[in-house]
């Protein structure tokens, strides 16, 4: 199946030159007068080797077409992120080498689709768009509602986002998970 570069997320698997891939992180970039491109982290499903790519946003993208099963992040166990499926409540572990920049959105309770080939978990795929809450933030300033000053912000997960200046700690925020920015409060 294929699909335009500009929508691939992490955690996709996807086929490129011959090979399949995880999609480990994207980044849509428009440099000054140039045209738009998508470089994108990509981990080799055969190899374990990661690397860069730069697409076009025209490009056609082989997704892979995978067995998702639905399951709830559970917790974190040092380096593992425990998952349960919604469906037998059997549990699966995973690592930080399959999940990529998605850890990043790991709130507990929060539903994804975990992409299995022959049994393996390859890949996930998150929802769009998650509220996480900022923990740390410069104070907010009262007048800056129609300004596009922005600053970080970190969220529970560690996340650092650019938010606009009105944002004070303790807020709730909708991210975007395929570009990891700031959407509006919740």
């Amino acid at each position: 199946m294929s699909i335009p570069a500009t929508q691939m997320r992490p955690g996709m698997v996807i086929k490129h030159k011959e090979k399949l891939h995880s999609v480990f992180a994207v980044e849509h970039r428009t440099p000054g007068n140039l045209r738009a491109f998508i470089q994108a982290k990509l981990r080799n499903l055969e190899s374990g080797a990661i690397f860069e790519h730069r697409f076009r946003s025209g490009d056609a993208i082989d997704r892979v077409i995978v067995d998702d099963i639905e399951m709830e992040f559970l917790y974190k166990d040092g380096d593992d992120y425990v998952f349960m499926d919604m469906n037998n409540y059997e549990q699966t572990t995973l690592g930080r080498d399959i999940l990529g920049d998605a850890v990043d959105f790991m709130l507990p309770n929060i539903k994804i689709d975990i992409s299995f080939i022959d049994g393996k978990p390859v890949g996930v795929e998150l929802p769009t768009v998650v509220e996480m809450t900022v923990v740390q933030t410069e104070p907010g300033i009262r007048s800056a509602t129609a300004s596009s000053v922005t600053k970080p912000a970190t969220t529970e997960t560690g996340l650092v986002v650019q938010v606009p200046a009105f944002i004070n700690e303790g807020e709730k925020i909708r991210i975007d998970t395929a570009e990891g920015a700031y959407m509006s409060r919740a």
